[in-house]
């Protein structure tokens, strides 16, 4: 009997060491994995209630929580915009894009006119967030394109130096 865990009690504290981390790097690769699989269902489940909301009037009716009143064209415009914008962070949570890659996409989408202004009507649904959530921060950092861009296009007429609003993140 004392041969059957002569093994197990021979292991040295090193070797122990050893596989208590690779059994910690197991671990928390599947829940890496199971996190980027909560996402991406998340991620399609949203995109696909946006889809249909931008389809029928009738449905994109329960988004309109905007401040003032949006025509169903603009909406549909609205809710596309805010499918850009979370497909971008989605790629940016699952690592697929880096914070600096991030600011880039984020950069280009505030160049465009329909996407700020979809921006300043959505302000009051990015109040609520606490200030400390990854979601405020990348709110912030969208807000200071968006009125960068804002400037830019009210001081020069046609924006053509978009491409050096903002200050890119330290990553």
């Amino acid at each position: 009997m004392a041969t059957q865990n002569f093994g197990i009690r021979r292991l040295g504290s090193a070797a122990r060491d050893r596989l208590a981390s690779a059994a910690q790097a197991l671990t928390e690769r599947g829940s890496r994995q199971r996190r980027h699989a909560a996402l991406a269902e998340q991620h399609r489940l949203h995109f696909d209630l946006l889809c249909k909301a931008m389809e029928d009037p009738a449905l994109a009716a329960v988004l309109d929580t905007y401040e003032t009143e949006v025509p169903p064209e603009r909406q549909r415009q609205y809710l596309f915009a805010n499918a850009l914008y979370v497909n971008a962070l989605y790629y940016h949570r699952i690592g697929a894009l880096s914070l600096g890659e991030l600011y880039g996409h984020l950069r280009v989408m505030a160049r465009n006119t329909i996407f700020r202004e979809y921006w300043a009507a959505t302000r009051h649904h990015r109040d609520s967030l606490p200030d400390a959530s990854e979601e405020a921060a990348l709110g912030d950092m969208m807000n200071g394109l968006v009125e960068e861009m804002n400037h830019l296009v009210e001081d020069r007429d046609d924006g053509d130096e978009w491409w050096v609003i903002g200050q890119p993140p330290d990553e």
